[in-house]
Formats: structure tokens, C-alpha cells, sequence
């Protein structure tokens, strides 16, 4: 008996943690923790053992346990447990993150839905909103948490948001705005104070004599505020160096080298080997997006150039249609850099000084670049990058929605008839050009964003309209509406909820590529 108490001693221990006891495991990085939605994984203060244990002297046992604690367990404290779940996050939390986003849209609409169907009731019930909410029904959800907690709430959430803002991406949302206007014009008050916010985080680490860029791309996923985004966008894209002392010397020789190309090249285009080169991008042009400045001869010229002295400088592939599509949004970013104007669409770039429109132009083209370099490709002989691209996302696809993928194959309509759009213009033709921009600030956060995190966005995108699909029961029906998809009216709201969902596939799907093929 003796030397079973002895043995029952040995193995006694003084507080509640036991070797191999349950501790939360978290998988991934991003959308970040938020312990005010997920309060239930964290105890505040450590958790009293299930059983009163007396203070006994320390065991051999214990004294070689106490001098690796590390190696039986994480501890209990909150700030302990708050950086692991920084770093890492189970299934079920990034699961209900993109679910959050996606029934707040939801609800959303059914409201719009209610205040078109009875516009009376709605300036009534608006004004009221006016004096007793401030936030109002517009608000959208910008962490996980907000959907949670009360107005109070808000202002703690905001003081803690830099701590939060280590993981990505951040769930936040922008508020619908019309064409390219600024989310600071926004008409609710609430609104106006978290962009102001959000500005502020991206002034701050911009500031720095070094920007970490990790940091910029968490800050990123989630939309880049209209002022800040030429200088985040050069820096995300690998164009200006972190170090903000190099910049000037960075743009001033790259600027230079630019147009020593121009120089070289670009009276070349008439010659026998080129000119069909220069034909087709003077064909393609006009054809771009309807709401570029095409039309204008000083946007035109500026935009043969670029293309020219890029399909010279890379004859592996040469110009192909398309490529002239993604010169657009770095043109129209960097030129609000110089603008006051909300529509860049109505402005006259000749107006702007000739120095200026040299800058813009040699940034687009260096900005441009540095997109293609990791998609090239999609634009060499046979275009062998999106065909594969074009069949990863058929395959894809029959995982995550069986029936549109059975729908589509009953009647014969085959990916490659519409997907080979989505894949070669990167979905520029599918939804307006304000949208293209936000979408792209996280292609800019995400790694390799414009290669493999676009083949979920083009998934989710698929999906997105599985009503309307489902609904067609004939061959060229579907066909067009596939190929002209009604997101004319398409926001931030929007966009940011088939982030969410493209976000939701490539956390299920992209660490296991085995889920996807046949």
C-alpha cells in the first residue's frame, strides 16, 4: 500500500495541467482571430482543476516536468493563447468568417428588396434611422466580430484592430460606392470614421523609413483606400522598394530606362517584322473597356506605346489580345494620383502636364510588367497557362456544385466556351472597372493572387449565378448569359463577398489538390 501511495504521489500534480490534455488547435493563418466573436475558445483566467488537490512537496516527476513545460503544454494564459491564435485558426472559424460576410450581404439585399417595393415606408423609417442609429443598415460587417457586438463595442474593437490586423486577410468590407468614388464620401457618419480609420493604418505604415510589406498585404486583402493606393500598389507589385530613401533614385531610373526603350524600339513599328504587331494593338484599343478614356488620341498613344515596347521586349510571347486590357486599372490608379477629380472616366488626360503623363505612363508599364512576369504563360504559343487554368476550374467546379457542373455538361456547354475570358482578361470584361480595381488590391496581397488565388475567384464567380444557370435549359441561352453576366450595378459589397467565398474554396482546397481532380 505503501508503495502504491507512493506511486500515486509521483504522478500527482499541482495544478490543472496534465500531459496530453486538450488544447485548441488552430490551421491557418488568416481571416484573423477575433476573441469577441470567438470568446468561447478563450476562459477567462486559467481554469481550476476539475478536483481540489493539496499542496504536496514537488516530485521528481514535477521538477523534470517544470523544466520542460514547454514540451507538455502551451499554458493557459489569455495572452499566450491570443498570439497562437494570431498565428493559426481552425476549419470552423475561417468557415464562419466567409459565412458571416455572405449573410450579411444577403440580408442586405432582402432589405434593398423591401425599400424598392415600398418607397414611402422607406423615407420614413430612413429618417428615423437618421437620429436614432447612426450606423443605419448600410453598415457592413468589417471584422468578424461586428455582426456581435453593440455601437459601445466598436471603439474597443477599433483600439485592438492593429493587434488583430497581424493575420490575413482582414474580413472588413467597403461600403458600395458608385463608379470610382472615394469610400470617404460616404454619407453615414460611421462609415466615414472607420474609412478615416482605415486611411490612418495605411498613412502610418507608409510613414515608416522601411514599409513592411506583410504587413501592407494584410492591410491590403481587404481594399486599399483610394488616396493611398498608387504608392501601395507600386510597392505591392515589386515596382519601389520598401526602403523609402531608394524611391526617388528607383523612379527617376526606372522612368529613364522606360523611355531609353521608347527610343530604341518604338520607331520600329512600321518595319516588316513588327508592323503587324503595332496593327493589332492599334485594332484592340478601341475595343477595351467602355469605361476607359480610350477614346481620347492622348490615352491611345500612351497605351501603343506601352504595349508595343512590351511585346518587343518579350518575344516569347508577343502581344496577344488581352494583354492590352491589364494597362487600364494602373493607368486609371495612377492617374487619380494627380487628380481632385471623383470620375476619372470624365476627365481629359491631356490636361494634365506632359512630365506628369510620362510618369504615368512608364509606371503603368513597369507595374504591368511585373503582372505579367508571373502569368506569361497564359500568353505563350497555344496559351498553355490558361487552358490549364480553364481546366482546373471545370474540375474544381464539379466538387463544389455538383448539379451546375452536371447542368452545363447536359447541355454540351464547355468551360473553355467562357472561362477562357475569365482566365485571359482576369474577369476585367465581366465586371465594371471599379470593381476590377478593388479585386485587385487583393490580387496584390495574396501570393501568387493573379495566378492561383484568380482561379477560385473565377470558381466562386461560376457559382455565384448557379440560379440563373440552373434556370437555363437550352445551348445558346446559356452561352450568352455566361458570357454577359448582369453586374453592371456591381460594388465593394459585392466584390467583397465573392472574395469571401473565393477565399472560403482556397482554404478547403488549395493544401489539397487531390479534392479537386478527377
Amino acid at each position: 500500500m505503501a508503495s502504491d501511495g507512493g506511486r500515486k504521489q509521483f504522478w500527482k500534480r499541482s495544478g490543472a495541467k496534465v500531459p496530453g490534455s486538450i488544447q485548441h488547435v488552430y490551421g491557418a493563418q488568416h481571416p484573423p482571430f477575433d476573441p469577441l466573436l470567438h470568446g468561447t475558445l478563450i476562459k477567462p483566467g486559467s481554469k481550476p482543476p476539475a478536483t481540489p488537490v493539496k499542496l504536496k512537496k514537488v516530485s521528481t516527476f514535477q521538477e523534470f516536468e517544470s523544466n520542460t513545460s514547454d514540451a507538455w503544454d502551451l499554458g493557459d494564459d489569455d495572452d499566450e493563447l491570443l498570439a497562437i491564435a494570431a498565428e493559426n485558426l481552425n476549419t470552423e472559424v475561417v468557415m464562419e468568417t466567409a459565412h458571416k460576410v455572405i449573410q450579411n450581404h444577403s440580408k442586405l439585399q432582402e432589405q434593398h428588396k423591401f425599400q424598392e417595393e415600398h418607397p414611402q415606408e422607406e423615407k420614413q423609417v430612413e429618417s428615423a434611422e437618421l437620429t436614432s442609429v447612426p450606423c443605419g443598415d448600410n453598415r457592413l460587417v468589417k471584422s468578424v466580430s461586428e455582426g456581435h457586438t453593440s455601437s459601445s463595442s466598436d471603439n474597443a474593437s477599433e483600439n485592438s484592430s492593429m493587434q488583430r490586423s497581424q493575420s490575413l486577410p482582414q474580413t472588413s468590407t467597403s461600403p458600395l460606392v458608385s463608379g470610382m468614388a472615394d469610400c470617404s464620401t460616404s454619407v453615414t457618419p460611421a462609415l466615414t470614421e472607420r474609412e478615416a480609420s482605415r486611411l490612418d493604418k495605411f498613412k502610418q505604415l507608409l510613414a515608416g523609413p522601411n514599409t513592411d510589406l506583410e504587413e501592407l498585404r494584410k492591410l491590403s486583402w481587404s481594399g486599399i483606400p483610394k488616396r493611398v493606393r498608387p504608392i501601395a500598389w507600386k510597392l505591392l507589385s515589386g515596382y519601389l522598394p520598401a526602403n523609402v530613401d531608394r524611391r526617388e533614385s528607383t523612379l527617376k531610373r526606372k522612368r529613364k530606362e522606360y523611355f531609353a526603350f521608347v527610343e530604341q524600339y518604338y520607331d520600329s513599328r512600321n518595319d516588316e517584322n513588327h508592323q503587324d504587331t503595332y496593327r493589332q494593338i492599334h485594332i484592340d484599343i478601341p475595343r477595351m473597356s467602355p469605361e476607359v478614356l480610350r477614346l481620347q488620341p492622348k490615352v491611345t498613344e500612351i497605351f501603343e506605346r506601352i504595349l508595343f515596347i512590351w511585346a518587343i521586349r518579350h518575344p516569347a510571347s508577343g502581344y496577344v489580345q488581352g494583354i492590352n486590357d491589364l494597362v487600364t486599372p494602373f493607368f486609371v490608379v495612377f492617374v487619380c494620383e494627380y487628380i481632385e477629380e471623383e470620375e476619372v472616366e470624365n476627365f481629359d488626360v491631356s490636361s494634365l502636364p506632359e512630365e506628369v503623363l510620362q510618369n504615368i505612363e512608364a509606371d503603368s508599364y513597369w507595374c504591368m510588367s511585373k503582372l505579367l512576369d508571373g502569368i506569361q504563360d497564359n500568353y505563350t504559343f497555344a496559351q498553355p497557362g490558361i487552358q490549364k487554368k480553364v481546366k482546373m476550374l471545370e474540375e474544381l467546379v464539379s466538387r463544389i456544385d455538383e448539379q451546375v457542373h452536371r447542368h452545363l455538361d447536359q447541355h454540351e456547354v464547355k468551360y473553355l466556351q467562357f472561362a477562357f475570358r475569365w482566365m485571359n482578361n482576369l474577369l476585367m470584361r465581366e465586371v465594371p472597372l471599379r470593381c476590377t480595381i478593388r479585386l485587385w488590391d487583393t490580387y496584390q496581397s495574396e501570393p501568387e493572387g493573379f495566378s492561383h488565388f484568380h482561379l477560385y475567384v473565377c470558381a466562386a464567380f461560376l457559382v455565384r449565378w448557379r440560379k440563373e444557370i440552373l434556370e437555363e435549359k437550352d445551348f445558346q441561352e446559356l452561352l450568352i448569359f455566361l458570357q454577359n453576366l448582369p453586374t453592371v450595378h456591381w460594388g465593394n459589397e459585392e466584390i467583397s463577398v465573392l472574395l469571401a467565398e473565393a477565399y472560403r474554396l482556397k482554404f478547403a482546397f488549395a493544401d489539397a489538390p487531390n479534392h479537386y481532380k478527377k
